[in-house]
């Protein structure tokens, strides 16, 4: 077993004499690591590090910030077995999915990279002669990153690279659950060459990391992914502070599939959108809306589908679906399937924790699907577990409604060959990302990233993931030799 200290300054404090707490391994219960629970205090001197080592960040060129950022790739891409190991030990998703948590991040370093020769402005005209006006991007400062627990690695890549690259430093705070995943990527920062002080971790519990590194006066953005009523928090929070504040949030995803649809293509989709990372994704298949031409039919499908998934140990190559991450998670979903039981949504397949032999230790729920109503809390709410509901719609328009009858909007699809209704699904769906003929899960890194209503305003990954941690300043040069007055000086020149 590994103990841990904080990373401040670019090296491990020792952190003695402090209070710890456990991360474990959620298939099998094995003690992973220790970690020290932080303080505000040491909140401060994280903040101060980084502040410390801001202005040399900023004024390095953004082009040699994106050379660090490539070889942080490569090294990444050497420790990739190592590192997958980790998430799937530390997070429960399977090998496979741990794999392409790593890579995710291998994938976000070296596309911006390629940002640092471009963190474009714009030029343009004057109402004025001999003056040049333009827009450059600034560094907001140090800036601090909170992230869930399951994407360990793809998330806190996400935002610090995007972060680095644009010449803020960073204080990191991990999930509870996932800290070792975070001192992976202290690691990988440290080998590739980032100076102390640039990046920075401190571990340890929402209520006083988190809201020691928001409260902090030398923290001038946060970005923030986790629950929708911690999010609100959040935005409150840094809206007393006046500073830039980065929301991703949660779903409640939906695949509409059509009867002109290519069923056995939809459901490979479907059962990977609504049981992968054991439906812990924020973008994860949690509704399946079917016309009712072809409604009997899917449910026998799709049942048959979740039954036929084997659940084990997520290190076996062989596991379909591993355990959900936690105790506390366990327990949510399990009260979410009795409560679907309780309103009358009809229990298809799974429903229950499995016990006995290797599973007693771990957090095992089995591939759930119920036919549900399309107001049932569970068809409305966010689960993050493998449950799927099955709504029966009456057409295209009825099917548009039920999509975008819930208060998320982060991922949708549609399955069609009909191409005016993939165009107008498009259009009408309430979402931040649409899929056609595939599921909702599968995000690629060089396209923004984020959704509408309750899943947050936040855009990260691609070009877009500049604009989290830049503001941009308009520039005015005179080369006229005079005083000119904008506004008030264009009357004499008509003259």
């Amino acid at each position: 077993m590994e103990d841990h200290g904080f990373y401040i300054n670019g090296g491990w404090t020792k952190a003695s004499g402090r209070k710890r707490f456990e991360t474990t391994n959620p298939a099998t219960g094995e003690v992973l690591a220790t970690f020290p629970a932080g303080t505000k205090e040491d909140v401060d001197a994280a903040v101060t590090a980084a502040a410390t080592a801001f202005s040399k960040w900023r004024d390095t060129p953004a082009p040699k910030r994106g050379l660090i950022m490539l070889e942080a790739a490569r090294i990444m891409r050497r420790r990739k077995e190592e590192i997958a190991a980790v998430v799937t030990k530390e997070m429960g998703k399977v090998i496979a999915e741990g794999r392409g948590d790593v890579q995710e991040g291998i994938d976000f370093l070296e596309f911006m990279a390629g940002e640092g020769r471009r963190l474009y402005g714009e030029t343009t005209t004057s109402e004025l002669p001999d003056k040049f006006c333009m827009t450059v991007r600034q560094p907001l400062g140090p800036v601090g990153l909170i992230t869930p627990w399951n994407f360990p690695v793809a998330i806190p890549m996400w935002k610090s690279v995007a972060a680095l690259l644009c010449g803020c430093t960073v204080v990191f705070k991990p999930a509870t659950l996932t800290p070792l995943c975070g001192a992976k990527i202290c690691e990988v920062y440290e080998e590739a060459g980032l100076p102390p002080g640039v990046f920075n971790m401190v571990t340890g519990f929402g209520g006083v990391v988190g809201d020691g590194i928001i409260e902090h006066p030398g923290i001038r953005g946060v970005s923030f992914t986790g629950g929708v009523e911690t999010g609100r928090e959040v935005y409150q929070k840094a809206a007393r502070r006046l500073i830039k504040v980065g929301l991703e949030l949660g779903g409640k995803n939906a695949v509409i599939l059509m009867e002109d649809a290519d069923l056995d293509l939809a459901m490979d989709g479907i059962v990977f959108g609504a049981f992968g990372t054991a439906g812990q994704r924020c973008t994860a298949t949690s509704r399946l809306i079917v016309h009712k031409d072809i409604f009997e039919d899917v449910l026998g499908r799709i049942t048959e589908r979740a039954e036929a998934l084997r659940l084990g140990n997520p290190i076996d190559p062989k596991t379909d679906v591993g355990p959900v991450a936690s105790p506390d998670q366990e327990k949510k979903v399990i009260e979410y399937i009795g409560i679907g039981k309780k309103e009358g949504a009809k229990l298809l397949a799974g429903g229950e924790k499995l016990r006995g032999g290797a599973y007693d230790k771990g957090f095992f729920i089995k591939p759930t699907v119920f036919e549900a109503k399309r107001t049932h809390r569970i068809a409305m709410e966010e689960i993050f577990g493998p449950v799927l509901s099955v709504i029966k719609v009456n057409d295209f328009e009825d099917a548009i409604g039920v999509s975008n009858g819930v208060k998320y909007g982060l991922s949708s699809s549609i399955y069609t060959n009909d191409i005016n209704r993939a165009f107008k699904a498009i259009q009408r769906i309430e979402a931040g990302i649409t899929y056609v003929n595939a599921p909702t899960i599968g995000a690629e890194v060089h396209l923004p990233f984020g959704g509408v209503k309750d899943t947050g305003f936040t855009r990260e990954a691609g070009s877009a993931a500049v604009d989290e941690f830049t503001y941009e300043k308009a520039v005015y040069i005179d080369y006229s030799g005079r005083l000119q007055r904008a506004q008030l000086d264009t009357e004499k020149l008509t003259k």
